[in-house]
């Protein structure tokens, strides 16, 4: 929490490269840095140049020239911390990036801690605490959906939908307040149907953010697709067909798969983690039958099941197998269930034709052969909901978020029901408080405790 001092980090990817770009941000930042830079062409002082300008030079040390730089100035306030910051383009030798940043760490410099710069940035309100969470979101982004979001939050999407909602309910808080030190002399400053007109629209707003943390947390960290069905119907090779690689063992021994076997597909911008599951059937195997009760855990926890169907054995016993279908659906009634019918290589056209008859809204595929597969992935990315990306709606991603959103809603909702029960007003303004806290503590508008600073800021990387 210490801002007076000058911290420096390497700011680009430790390791060997064209060029790294070492970050100081401090007080003293410009100055500690020109007292190592000499100029090309003049012998121009760092101090005296304007913000937002670059400087071709050299770090010199000793009159022994460490590497030629470029240096860009940014001066307070006009930067990312708020502070002095001093960005030193260099080559990208492991061996120069230490040599320069032990030097400023021997004069004047200490090494940031993990997320200081944007903590910085954050405790000298360049930005609130949501926007500075979404910087280490846009970091870790892995897809086109996932980076948007953070780019959506990043610019103050759940900032500026919250800031709207305080506004308004301090206004009331406010006018409640006031009733109270008149409370003896029953007078009523707020308006009590435009209160609670304003109290079902804050309600209304906060459900839809909650809601949308299922999506939004699916979007951030890849859709859970569970593939389930019994021993030997295919389930491994799907998953290597749809990853492109051998990740799963195939084999015709019934009961492979023990457990379950992960990894994640981009397919349209959308991340996808498809986990296969050990096969499901009766058994004595004790280590089997571990293997598939994760497998109907994995599938409770995912959001898509896709439920795959041996085509021949299908064709023999098709009433069983419908039966087992609808079985499926029913035990996952809030999942969607897609019915994947394998192996139609070992089946005529006639048999394809009775099978499409027989069950709607199924895709035939041969995943040995990878026939069908693109079938697949098209049915997958229309089931995924993408219209609040379309329409750029705020998207919660954040757990910490969600949590202060549901307590929120909590206490919105208890002065919903104390403005319908009559109650005095000091007991629903309480509730008013309350709900103004949590909504603060997401953007950090409320004293936010340096624990909570430490944990969020502590998952960035050094140097940002």
């Amino acid at each position: 929490m210490i801002q007076n001092d000058t911290i420096v980090a390497l700011a680009t990817p430790a390791g060997v490269g064209a060029i790294a770009v070492i970050r100081l941000s401090g007080e003293n930042a410009i100055s500690i840095a020109n007292d190592f830079f000499k100029s090309v062409k003049h012998d121009k002082s760092l101090l005296e140049q304007k913000s937002h300008t670059l400087h071709l030079g050299h770090i010199v040390y000793n009159n022994q020239v460490i590497d030629q730089v470029l240096v860009s100035i940014f001066k307070n306030p006009h930067s990312y911390t708020g502070e002095n910051v001093v960005e030193i383009s260099c080559h990208g030798s492991s061996f120069i990036q230490q040599e320069i940043i032990q030097l400023f760490l021997q004069n004047g410099c200490r090494m940031a801690d993990n997320g200081e710069f944007t903590m910085r940035a954050f405790l000298n309100g360049k930005m609130d605490l949501s926007q500075a969470e979404a910087v280490a979101d846009v970091i870790a982004s892995n897809s086109a959906a996932s980076h948007q979001i953070a780019i959506q939050q990043m610019r103050g999407g759940i900032t500026n939908k919250l800031k709207e909602l305080r506004a308004q309910l301090l206004d009331f808080a406010a006018l409640i307040e006031l009733e109270l030190d008149f409370s003896g002399e029953d007078v009523e400053f707020a308006d009590r149907t435009r209160f609670k007109e304003l109290v079902a629209t804050i309600s209304s707003v906060l459900k839809r953010l909650i809601e949308s943390f299922a999506f939004g947390n699916a979007m951030k960290n890849g859709i859970p697709v569970a593939i389930i069905g019994e021993p030997n119907v295919g389930k491994s090779t799907l998953l290597n067909a749809l990853l492109n690689e051998e990740k799963a063992i195939v084999s015709d021994i019934a009961g492979t798969t023990r457990d379950a076997i992960e990894d994640e597909v981009i397919i349209n911008g959308v991340a996808f983690r498809f986990i296969d599951t050990a096969g499901i059937r009766e058994t004595e195997d004790v280590v089997e039958n571990i293997g598939i009760q994760k497998a109907y855990e994995k599938a409770e926890n995912a959001q898509l099941i896709i439920f795959l169907i041996n085509a021949q054995k299908f064709i023999d016993s098709s009433t069983s197998f419908l039966a087992e279908i609808n079985q499926t659906k029913e035990r996952f009634p809030e999942k969607r269930v897609l019915t994947i019918v394998n192996k139609i290589d070992t089946i005529n056209e006639v048999q394809k034709t009775d099978l499409t008859s027989k069950v709607n809204d199924i895709i035939l595929l041969s995943a040995k052969q990878k026939n069908g597969i693109d079938s697949l992935l098209s049915e997958l990315t229309s089931l995924v909901n993408t219209g609040a990306l379309s329409n750029n709606e705020t998207i919660v991603t954040n757990s910490r978020h969600f949590e202060a959103l549901t307590l929120a809603l909590e206490s919105i909702e208890s002065v919903k029901n104390g403005i319908e029960l009559d109650i005095s007003s000091d007991l629903f303004a309480i509730d008013i408080r309350e709900c103004l806290r949590h909504l603060g503590n997401i953007t950090g508008e409320y004293d936010v405790d340096k624990d909570i600073l430490g944990h969020i800021f502590g998952n960035f990387c050094i140097g940002k």
